[in-house]
C-alpha cells in the first residue's frame, strides 16, 4: 500500500531563496504552457497540443534560458507539465458531462505552491546524508535541506513533493509498504449519523460533541478580516509591510482552526476503527447540501425578488463547513482500509425519520431536531440516535447482499 509523509523542513536563507524561485520558475512554465494550448485551441486551425508535444520542447526551454529552467530537475518540469494536462483533461470531462466547466486558469506565484518529483532520486533525494544524525532532503538546484522528520518512514520512498505554506516549507513523501496487519477482530458493529448539534452519535446512544473550531475563532478572524479590509488589494510584491503582515494573520487563524479540525478528525476516526469492526455511515451529498438557494423572483416586479430563506441557509452552510464532516470521512475510511475493518455507506434518504422499532416512516415521527416520537408504535427515543440505528441497519443488509 501506499503511505503518505509530511515533514517540515528547515532551510536556510539562501535554500529558503532558492525554494521560492524554484516555484516561480516552475510556475511560469505551467503559465506558459497553457497559454500554448489557448492559443492553438483559439486557431483558426483548432490546433490541439497534448502533453507529449509540450514535453518534448523541454530541452529547447531549458537550454535557451539556463538560468532559470535548466536550474531544476527536468523529471519535475514534466510533472508540472502533467499537472496542466490532468487540469484540461478534467475541464473535457466536465464539458462532455454537462457540468460547469471551470477551464484552468494562470497562476499566480502566491498561489503555486507545490512542485511534485516523480522518483526518489530523480532531481532529489530523500535521506541524502544517511550517516549524519539529521535528516536530509536534497533538490537540484537548492542543496540539503533540513527535515525535523517527527516519526520513521516505512518502506521505500516512491515520491517527493515541496510543498509551501506560508512561510513554512513542507516535503511531503509517498512510500510503499506492506500492508500492515489487520487489527484484532472487536464483534463489534457501529452505524453513526453525523448532525450539527452533535458532530457523531452512535447507533449505542454515544454522542461526541461538535467542537465548532471557526465558531470559537470568529471572534479573531473578525478582528483580523476588518484589519486587512482597510487595505486595498494589490499583489504580493505591491504590498506594504503592515498590509502583508495583516494577510498572514488571516492566513494563520485559517490554518489554526484547519489543524485542529484535522486533529479532532483523526482522534474520532482512530477510536471508532479501533472499538468497531464494522462501521456503517450515511452517504452525505455534503456539496449539494451546502449550496445556497435559488432565487425566487418577484412576479410582478421586474427586479425585485422575494424571501428564500438564504440568511438562515447561508448560518447552516457555516455549521456543515465548520463541521468537517467530508474530511472526517475521508479520514476514516483510510484508517480503516489500513486496519481491515469494514466501512459502508448507506442511503441517507428516511433515516431520520424511520421508526427503529415498527418501521413506520412519516415526517411527524421527528416533532423536533432532537426528539424522535413515532405516530405508529409511540416509541420515543433521541432522533440521532433513531438515525444511526437505522443507519446500521441499512449497512447490514447491504453487506449481507454483497458478501467479500
Amino acid at each position: 500500500m501506499i503511505r503518505a509523509y509530511k515533514f517540515l523542513m528547515r532551510p536556510t536563507v539562501r535554500q529558503e531563496q532558492a525554494l521560492g524561485e524554484m516555484l516561480r520558475d516552475h510556475c511560469s512554465l505551467y503559465n506558459g504552457a497553457l497559454q500554448e494550448r489557448r492559443d492553438a485551441y483559439r486557431h483558426s486551425s483548432k490546433t490541439s497540443v497534448t502533453y507529449g508535444i509540450q514535453s518534448g520542447q523541454l530541452k529547447e526551454i531549458r537550454a535557451f534560458d539556463p538560468e532559470r529552467q535548466g536550474r531544476w530537475s527536468f523529471s519535475s518540469q514534466q510533472a508540472t507539465l502533467r499537472r496542466l494536462d490532468k487540469a484540461m483533461q478534467a475541464f473535457f470531462r466536465r464539458v462532455k458531462s454537462g457540468e460547469t466547466p471551470g477551464y484552468p486558469r494562470f497562476r499566480g506565484v502566491n498561489w503555486f505552491d507545490t512542485v511534485d518529483f516523480p522518483k526518489d532520486g530523480d532531481g532529489c533525494r530523500w535521506d541524502s546524508t544517511p550517516h549524519d544524525p539529521v535528516t536530509r532532503v536534497r533538490f537540484q538546484g537548492v542543496g540539503h535541506v533540513k527535515v525535523n522528520r517527527h516519526r520513521p518512514v516505512v518502506g521505500r520512498v516512491k515520491t517527493v513533493s515541496v510543498k509551501r505554506e506560508r512561510r513554512k516549507w513542507y516535503v511531503v513523501l509517498t512510500a510503499e509498504q506492506p500492508r500492515p496487519e489487520p487489527l484484532p477482530g472487536t464483534g463489534s458493529v457501529v452505524g453513526i449519523d453525523l448532525g450539527i448539534a452533535s458532530f457523531l452519535t452512535t447507533s449505542h446512544g454515544e454522542h461526541i460533541a461538535n467542537p465548532r473550531h471557526a465558531h470559537k475563532a470568529a471572534a479573531k478572524l473578525e478582528t483580523a478580516q476588518r484589519a486587512l479590509s482597510r487595505y486595498p488589494r494589490r499583489k504580493a510584491k505591491d504590498r506594504t509591510k503592515n498590509h502583508q503582515r495583516a494577510v498572514e494573520r488571516v492566513a494563520a487563524l485559517h490554518g489554526k482552526v484547519r489543524r485542529r479540525r484535522l486533529d479532532h478528525a483523526h482522534k474520532t476516526a482512530l477510536d471508532l476503527v479501533r472499538r468497531h469492526g464494522f462501521i456503517a455511515h450515511e452517504d452525505l451529498k455534503i456539496r449539494n447540501m451546502a449550496r445556497s438557494p435559488a432565487p425566487k423572483p418577484e412576479p410582478d416586479q421586474a427586479g425585485a425578488f422575494l424571501p428564500n430563506g438564504g440568511a438562515a441557509k447561508a448560518g447552516l452552510n457555516r455549521s456543515i463547513n465548520d463541521a468537517g464532516w467530508g474530511v472526517f470521512l475521508t479520514i476514516l475510511h483510510a484508517k480503516a482500509e489500513s486496519a481491515g475493518r469494514e466501512v459502508i455507506a448507506v442511503d441517507p434518504r428516511n433515516t431520520s425519520r424511520e421508526c427503529p422499532e415498527c418501521g413506520h416512516t412519516a415526517k411527524e415521527n421527528r416533532p423536533t431536531q432532537e426528539k424522535f416520537h413515532c405516530q405508529a408504535c409511540g416509541h420515543t427515543a433521541h432522533a440521532d440516535t433513531a438515525g444511526a440505528i437505522n443507519v446500521l441497519r441499512a449497512g447490514l443488509v447491504r453487506r449481507n447482499a454483497n458478501p467479500a
